[in-house]
């Protein structure tokens, strides 16, 4: 098999919503739960024309943008996931943590990544957005208005620009595949938000943690997102990588468990999502294979809950995640994801 061909070709786009608002937020520390929840309120209201409760059933369920974003289902002819009721959703939410010193008290940023043909999308989500943040967010609704769009020219380049202001006036540039550079001997991975993965059923813990959990993870992902979102499916020897993965060790580990507790309006209840923060150092020698998941990783984010911004992580400052807000008169951005400060393309 070409060598080129097992490396993932997943083009997609960072987008940064920033929105401003007058009263003190009440959102909680992690609000990526909420966002999410209003999205997907908000998007379901905006493109359904059915009025059904279910979209299963729906005539529409193939062409519709809701479903293929919240209910992602594999088609009918999909040669994976077949037992699968749903596959992974073609897009990830970052949000700051509450109360986060980077954030101005006036305004607050939503990152948005687009994977393959979920960019055609965005409008629709730029608008449902907008929509959420007019009906408000989190148990307080708290109300929130949309002052601008911006994208990274390239996914990890740090440039910056100005889109738009509302769904209508955007233009957006092509979704790309991050440059893949070369592999180090060492990688520290810092984990941002609750990893939260498991093995043969468990949770994996900040004492049981292996890379090979990690990179397991990441295989499917990678796989899964490439073939039901974009034309370039991956190819290649998962057997080989799996038993690669096994023998990745830790060089250093500083890791903890961060409790996270979700309410599910769809299911009424309360539902832990914690996960291991903190970071650890990998060593990578004769691993340049697994180098390219770790590095795309950064972007997808990795187990559970990633939609609504969990399993985040970044390799050693290289890349840090710097998703940035800006108004378009601003000469520096007022927020970046990790801390990271960055002037304006």
């Amino acid at each position: 098999m070409p060598a080129e061909r097992s490396i993932p070709v997943l083009p997609f786009g960072r987008y940064c919503l920033l929105f401003s608002h007058r009263q003190p937020l009440g959102l909680p520390r992690f609000s990526g739960s909420a966002w999410r929840g209003a999205l997907g309120w908000a998007l379901r209201r905006a493109v359904c024309v059915m009025g059904r409760t279910e979209c299963a059933d729906c005539t529409l369920n193939g062409t519709c943008a809701y479903p293929y974003i919240f209910e992602t289902r594999p088609p009918p002819d999909a040669a994976k996931m077949r037992r699968y009721r749903t596959v992974p959703h073609p897009f990830v939410l970052e949000v700051p943590p509450a109360g986060d010193a980077t954030n101005p008290p006036e305004e607050i940023s939503v990152g948005l990544t687009l994977f393959g043909r979920a960019n055609r999308l965005l409008p629709y989500l730029v608008h449902a957005l907008a929509q959420a943040g007019a009906q408000g967010i989190g148990r307080r609704r708290d109300v929130l208005g949309l002052e601008c769009v911006t994208q990274e020219s390239a996914p990890g380049s740090g440039q910056w620009r100005t889109v738009g202001h509302c769904a209508a006036d955007l233009k957006p540039e092509l979704p790309q595949t991050p440059t893949i550079p070369g592999c180090p001997t060492t990688a520290t991975v810092r984990f941002h938000t609750p990893m939260r993965l498991k093995r043969k059923g468990r949770n994996v813990t900040p004492e049981s943690f292996e890379p090979a959990d990690l990179f397991g993870n990441l295989l499917r992902r990678l796989s899964m997102l490439t073939y039901f979102h974009t034309d370039t499916p991956l190819e290649t020897d998962f057997v080989a990588l799996t038993d690669l993965a096994r023998s990745t060790k830790t060089v250093d580990r500083r890791l903890q468990w961060r409790d996270w507790t979700r309410y599910s309006s769809r299911q009424q209840t309360a539902m832990q999502m914690g996960g291991v923060t903190g970071e650890c150092t990998i060593d990578l020698t004769k691993l340049d294979a697994l180098w390219p998941y770790l590095w795309l990783g950064q972007w997808t984010h990795a187990g559970k809950g990633t939609s609504m911004g969990l399993g985040r992580y970044s390799l050693d400052g290289t890349h840090g995640m710097d998703a940035i807000s800006n108004r378009a008169s601003a000469s520096e951005a007022t927020l970046a994801f990790g801390g990271v400060r960055c002037a304006e393309a």
